[in-house]
Order: C-alpha cells, then structure tokens, then sequence
C-alpha cells in the first residue's frame, strides 16, 4: 500500500512538472515567435529547489547578463572573504608630535572600502568618519601639521575602471570606477533646471564644466562623461524646461576629492595645516615618489559595514561599484594581484570549482555592466543552487530584490538586453529556480519575461 502511494505521489509530481514545462514552452515559444524577438537570442533555465530539471530553452547559450552578473561575485565574496569579512581605513603620521605640533604628514589609507562616506548604513555616513578621523586626530594632542594631507589610494592598481565598459557609462554614478580609496561611493549629485546648474551635492574638486544639454522633453535623457583623474567633465543631451531635476555622475577623482574636505575639517576644528593636500597616485603624475604611510604611528582605525550588508546593497540596489572592488579585492587577496584580470579569473576558477562548465561563464567584470559578459542561464541556475546550501545563504537571499510580479530575483538591465535570475514559491508550495536572458529584443523585456515567469507563481 505505500509503495503504491508512493508511486501515486511521484506519478502526480511529475505530471505537475510536465505541465508547467509545457505552459512555459508555449509563452515562451510565443515571445520568440513575436515580431519584437526577430533577431533575439534568449536563454532559459528552471529547475526546482533540489536541482531538478524541469524546463530549459537554449540553457546553455552564452548571452549577455547585465546585472544578474552580480550572483555570482556575491556568493564568490561571502564564501571565499566571509560575511563577516571588513575593509579598513586607517589614518597614520609620520614623523613626531612635539608641543602639540605634527613634525610630519597626516596619512590617510585604505584597502578599497566602497563604503567610505556612503549615506546607506547607520553609523558610517560621511559626518561619522569626519568625527572619529578629528577627535582621532584631537586625543592625539596634535593642534599643527607641518606636512602635507597624504591620501594613500596605492592599495590596488592604477586601473579604476574594467576594460570594455561603455563611454557612455563612465561619467554617470552607475559607472563609478574603484579605487584604493573611495569616497561616497564615488557618486556626486547636481540639481539642474533646464541647462542650469544649480547647485552639486559638494563642491568637485577642480573639476571644469563642458555644458551641452538641451531642454525638452519630459524626462531625464541626459549623459555626464568623466574619465579617471581628468579635470574636465562633459554633461549632454535633454532635460525637461521649467523644472529642477537630480542628475548623479561619477567623481573623476575620489581620494582627491577627499583629501580636499579633509583639509577643509581640519581647518573648521582648529587644526593648522602647512602643507598640500596630496595623492599617491597624484605625486606618481606629477613624475615623484609615492609616499608610504606609517604602519606604526597609527591615530584611527576605521572597520566598514560587514560583508554581508554590503552584498545586501550590491544585489539590492545593484551598486556597480561594489561588485567592482570586490573583484579587486578577491584578485588581491587570492592571487596577490589587485587587476580586474586577476579578480575576474579567480572568479571563474571559482564556479569552475563548484561544478559550472566554464564554457558558460565568459566573465568580464564583477558587476554585468560590461557587454562582453556572457553566461548561460544554466550557470546562473547552478549558482543560486549552490548557493542554497551554504551557510551563507541567507544573506544572499535576503539581497534579492521583489520585483514588480510578486517574485523574488536579481534584474539586469543594458541596451537591449533583459535577464532575471532568483528563486520562487509557487501557491501551491513548489519552489523554482530560474534564470532568464534576452538579448537584442525590440520590446518590452521586462514586462514579456515577467510574463514567462508569471506561469511559475
């Protein structure tokens, strides 16, 4: 009797399994056949939670992800640096304190922390690293400075930015590049009204202003272009007349740019400095040698958010910039090199190692904003199943955002390209995993593959 049941329960499971596959080949069999997917690829992977197949379409074809790019460096971080893992700002002097005066430089370091000055977390917004840098600086009974404001960004390369990333992208804050410090997120604000500036949301250092827009139109369809270290900053395209509108590019300058509020906070609190506020990769232009901070004389020591809340703001509000310095930092940690092609290497070793063919994974950078990533949902569908069964999982999944449909996954969106990748619970108590990309669609792909995925709820 109970091997009948049993056998009743698999035969209605797997009938259940064929029905679904069937409703999902049928809508997306008609996306495909539509007038807008002519010249589309799209590739397509469900299983259920244990990894069962259920239903592919093209599972294997390599395409590019955009942001869904971003499953597979969150779970590489939190395994290999731990959730627990934090990045570290210190600040330094060299020389002696004598009589209340600094006979030397003020250092400031750091390992890369993307969240230096970020506005996103409690407790480590940029006023609170301003107070604990100055009070630092206060206990140390230091009221001079004899030297210079030294802001040690050597910690990674002098490549800010992953090879094959748009022009287009560079100059606005989604394409912010990482540094050895970062400031803000490396993100700045301007209010503008019309082809008015109105005002930034801090001043940017010696950052000249090249200004085309237009006015019209209801929207924002306006392009800041910024390079690394460039001093000149173009903004382009259409804003709407008549009212003020929040545009937000990358800083072409972040350690710059913090060394200059620095001087300013020490200024405000009574602190004399005689020197410049410098660079390490500024003295390295200007033909001189980089400055080492002191690994002694340390005056604070500044612990960013732990890993795993900077995974949930890099899955949740898919902060560019993160995925980035994490690359960085795995290439620096785990292959003693600090280059995106190092980082981006370990990164396929990495699921390589867990079982995805790497012939799936043709990775370019850490965040999907390049287009010359390629992956197949299928690999997409092995890493969240992987990432299922780790300790870890849980601040993984709670990344995740929900989407407009109710479901629970990972967007991505370029040009022309739409993915989704995440996990679901049906009504009926079935759980799926799922990862779905389009590219060169002529449509609405956003709305269409939620509309595939719709058959799973």
């Amino acid at each position: 009797m109970k091997k009948t049941l049993a056998v009743l329960v698999l035969s209605v499971q797997i009938v259940a399994a064929q029905n679904i596959a069937q409703k999902l080949d049928k809508v997306t069999k008609d996306l495909m056949d539509s007038s807008g997917a002519v010249s589309s690829a799209l590739s397509f992977y469900v299983s259920d939670e244990n990894g069962n197949f259920i239903y592919e379409y093209q599972g294997n074809k390599g395409l590019s992800t955009a942001s869904t790019q971003k499953i597979f460096t969150a779970g590489a971080a939190l395994e290999t640096l731990g959730k627990n893992y934090t990045f570290t700002t210190t600040s330094s002097y060299s020389g002696n304190i004598s009589g209340g005066r600094l006979n030397g430089n003020l250092f400031i370091s750091s390992n890369g922390d993307p969240t230096l000055g970020s506005w996103r977390y409690d407790g480590y917004k940029p006023e609170n690293f301003k107070r604990k840098l100055i009070d630092a600086i206060k206990n140390s009974g230091i009221t001079k400075i004899s030297g210079d404001l030294v802001i040690d960004d050597s910690y990674f390369d002098h490549q800010t930015i992953p090879g094959g990333w748009p022009w287009d992208d560079l100059g606005n804050y989604y394409g912010a590049g990482v540094w050895g410090i970062n400031w803000k997120e490396n993100q700045f604000d301007i209010n503008i009204n019309g082809t008015d500036f109105k005002n930034f949301s801090y001043p940017l250092e010696g950052v000249k202003w090249l200004n085309d827009l237009k006015a019209g139109g209801n929207s924002d369809q306006s392009l800041i272009f910024t390079a690394p270290h460039s001093d000149v900053a173009l903004i382009n395209g259409m804003l709407p007349a008549g009212k003020t509108v929040t545009v937000s590019g990358s800083t072409p300058n972040p350690p710059l740019q913090l060394a200059t509020e620095v001087k300013q906070w020490l200024k405000e609190s009574g602190i004399e400095i005689s020197g410049k506020a410098i660079t390490n990769s500024q003295l390295e232009i200007e033909g001189k040698q980089a400055v080492t901070a002191s690994k002694n004389n340390i005056l604070l020591t500044y612990q960013s958010p732990t890993l795993d809340k900077i995974v949930y703001w890099f899955l949740r509000k898919s902060v560019n910039l993160y995925g980035e310095t994490l690359i960085k930092t795995l290439g620096k940690e785990k292959k003693g090199n600090s280059s995106f092609k190092s980082g981006v290497s370990y990164l396929k070793e990495f699921w390589k190692s867990k079982g995805i063919n790497p012939n799936m994974i043709n990775f370019a950078d850490g965040s999907g904003l390049s287009p010359q990533n390629y992956v197949a949902a299928k690999a997409e569908v092995q890493a969240l199943l992987y990432a299922k069964k780790q300790s870890w999982f849980e601040a993984y999944y709670d990344g995740f955002p929900v989407q407009d449909n109710g479901m629970k996954m990972k967007s991505g969106t370029m040009r022309d390209t739409k993915s989704f990748a995440g996990y679901h619970t049906a009504k009926d108590g079935k759980k799926y995993v799922f990862s779905i990309i389009i590219n060169n669609y002529q449509g609405s792909g956003n709305t269409e593959l939620q509309k595939i995925l719709n058959v799973l709820k």
